[in-house]
């Protein structure tokens, strides 16, 4: 999908999918001490803004400006100071982030070819400061076959082994899939499923760059 898509997709009232940050994101970050983030791929801000209020400076990017003005606005609501986030409408496949400059750089469910994937986690590992942290979460290539939802072509989906072998230069902390409870009301409806349970198998990365 384009930038083009994804400000159509982002241009309803409600949020795509939840205000709430990801649950691997929080579960793996509260504990940081908060410092300057990069959000790659940070959509409608959620994650960005939950960065924020937690006092991390955050640099958030993304190519859909629909997206990231729902960002701002949900920023607003929430009472995070502006001076704590700059939003950035950059497309990844270009943008070069500020080298040895970030405590942190997220990177979630930003689904791509491997070698687009290859060139930007490369840019990620690059701007993290000596002792900064990487994490990555997306959609996991056996999602396709024992999951629910997600991308449906392979090409875009990830694997732990993939992602770290794309990451020479950092020391990995986790790298493995896991297991996420979604949205099973939307999803059945969607799938014209019986209701129940629906889990997604994503993958997780999480490095550190080498002091």
């Amino acid at each position: 999908m384009d930038s083009q898509q994804w400000d159509e997709r982002y241009s309803g009232t409600e949020f795509e999918w939840t205000t709430r940050p990801n649950q691997f994101v929080a579960a793996e970050l509260a504990d940081l001490p908060p410092g300057r983030a990069l959000d790659l791929a940070a959509g409608e801000g959620r994650n960005t803004v939950w960065l924020a209020e937690r006092g991390w400076r955050v640099t958030a990017v993304d190519f859909s400006r629909v997206g990231l003005e729902k960002g701002r606005k949900l920023s607003a609501a929430r009472g995070v100071d502006e001076a704590r986030i700059d939003w950035i409408v950059a497309d990844l496949r270009g943008y070069e982030p500020e080298r040895d400059a970030f405590d942190l750089v997220l990177i979630a469910y930003f689904q791509v070819s491997p070698k687009v994937r290859a060139a930007v986690l490369a840019r990620a590992a690059a701007a993290l400061v000596p002792g900064g942290t990487l994490l990555i979460v997306a959609h996991d290539l056996t999602n396709l076959t024992e999951g629910t939802g997600g991308p449906q072509d392979p090409d875009v989906l990830y694997t732990p082994e993939a992602v770290r072998a794309e990451l020479p230069g950092l020391r990995i902390v986790r790298a493995e899939r896991v297991h996420r409870t979604v949205d099973a009301e939307r999803v059945h409806r969607a799938l014209e499923r019986e209701d129940g349970p629906a889990t997604a198998i994503d993958t997780l990365v999480r490095a550190v760059r080498r002091t």
